[in-house]
């Protein structure tokens, strides 16, 4: 959704990504093997967890991070406008489901395949 608002071109399950001149060189896991695909710059990239080995913070900058300041940031500093684009009209539970009919034969399935739900 956010390539289409933006208009930026997407590529998505990265788990490899080159940047050079300009354009991006996403490789991605399919059904079949390996894509590669090339997109030009600014793009939206999501990754695959392949992408990266995480990396885990030590006890001592936990430590540390707990003590540095927290510097809050509004959207309107930033010049973002937070308004909502859509409008919810109305919202409903779907209905209810019926219970299910046990049938004795292939004859009968047939009949009410035929007479009820009318789908042959």
């Amino acid at each position: 959704m956010l390539a289409a608002l933006m208009n930026w071109p997407q590529a998505t399950f990265a788990s490899k990504v080159l940047v050079a001149d300009g354009k991006a060189t996403v490789t991605r896991e399919i059904d079949g093997g390996l894509e590669t695909i090339e997109v030009s710059l600014p793009a939206v990239i999501t990754t695959d967890l392949r992408l990266n080995e995480p990396r885990y913070a030590t006890l001592p900058n936990i430590m540390k991070a707990k003590k540095k300041p927290l510097e809050t940031v509004t959207p309107e500093a930033l010049g973002v406008e937070v308004a909502p684009r859509l409008k919810t009209l109305k919202m409903s539970e779907p209905a209810k489901r019926t219970a299910g009919v046990i049938v004795a034969d292939v004859a009968e399935l047939v009949a009410k395949l035929k007479n009820e739900a009318k789908v042959i």
